[in-house]
């Protein structure tokens, strides 16, 4: 009876060694995928995931499902990707905030060694909008304004070392201006404090705000790249308009955990490329003012590198420090 029952045993273990085996062996994807945002709903970040989630649904034969993860300047969302299993079943959308949080913070992660790079999803540039109670419809009627009212203007950022925070250190830096920052966990919110006028102006993303600008609820000034928007052709750059050299863009990516295979890698790189090659997606990005990416996961990791040293050099120049 007892060599029964060890037999049983036995039997049973097998049969769930085979079973495990069937299932780490199942093609990928196998079930849904966790796309996390490090912002709350409403910003470009959660915007652009949004626009690519129902395509590489398709494409990959699995629901791809948004999880938004705001606060810390995308650190938090970052973090859970970076401590998740490499299994490619959770992927995160970096923004420029990945590059500039090791200049601003101590992180719980290593920006570059834990996690695998897939691939650029866009490149976008701010731009600079006010409230219509400010007066001002030009940089130069802006920084006239400003020295007549040095600290008593308002403005707000998607949070400490985002591009929108950049654009307006590097605008007060160049012109000499002085106005009181104001973050916010994510553009969403900044936006809708700056529409109810509790802050004066915001460099906000180009996606996030253009409808508000043509709806009339918000006044553009100028961008912050070095072109102008097929979004809206008739806004200038802030270069254009009395600044030559100011330039400050943003940038959109897809990464997973570090020693997700190289085939999860591939076929995700693979499918978010394609996605992006459909007309009605680039034409959708195009007129929300974010330009398609699609460059390789070598040219992605060498991008962000990149991007953090570069950053990490102007943090430290100008002076600013996280909160």
């Amino acid at each position: 009876m007892k060599r029964k029952w060890n037999i049983s045993i036995a039997a049973v273990a097998a049969l769930l060694g085979v079973a495990h085996l069937a299932a780490a062996q199942a093609p990928y994807p196998s079930r849904p995928i966790r796309f996390l945002i490090g912002f709350p709903p409403g910003g470009t970040n959660d915007i652009l995931a949004r626009a690519l989630a129902p395509k590489l649904s398709d494409y990959l034969g699995q629901t791809v499902v948004i999880e938004n993860r705001g606060g810390a300047s995308t650190a938090i969302a970052t973090e859970l990707a970076a401590r998740s299993a490499p299994d490619g079943y959770t992927i995160v959308l970096n923004a420029p905030a990945h590059a500039t949080n090791p200049a601003l913070m101590k992180l719980p992660f290593d920006p570059v060694r834990d996690f695998a790079f897939i691939t650029l999803l866009a490149e976008s540039q701010n731009l600079l909008v006010v409230h219509p109670s400010l007066p001002v419809n030009s940089v130069k009627a802006l920084i006239t304004i400003s020295n007549q009212r040095p600290g008593e203007i308002n403005y707000g950022s998607s949070g400490m070392g985002t591009t929108p925070h950049l654009s307006a250190e590097l605008f007060q830096y160049m012109t000499g201006t002085k106005w009181v920052h104001i973050p916010y966990k994510g553009s969403g919110l900044g936006l809708t404090a700056l529409l109810a006028g509790e802050i004066s102006l915001y460099f906000a993303n180009v996606p996030a705000v253009i409808r508000y600008v043509q709806a009339g609820r918000l006044r553009p000034i100028a961008l912050s790249g070095t072109k102008r928007t097929l979004a809206a052709p008739g806004i200038p750059t802030v270069a254009e308009s009395g600044l030559p050299g100011f330039a400050v863009t943003s940038w959109f990516g897809v990464a997973a955990p570090a020693k997700t295979p190289r085939p999860i890698v591939d076929r995700l790189h693979s499918e978010i490329v394609r996605a992006l090659n459909t007309p009605d997606l680039r034409e959708r990005m195009q007129a929300m003012g974010a330009d398609p990416g699609g460059i390789t996961p070598e040219e992605y990791t060498a991008f962000v590198q990149n991007e953090i040293v570069k950053w990490g050099k102007v943090i430290k120049a100008a002076g600013i420090r996280g909160e």
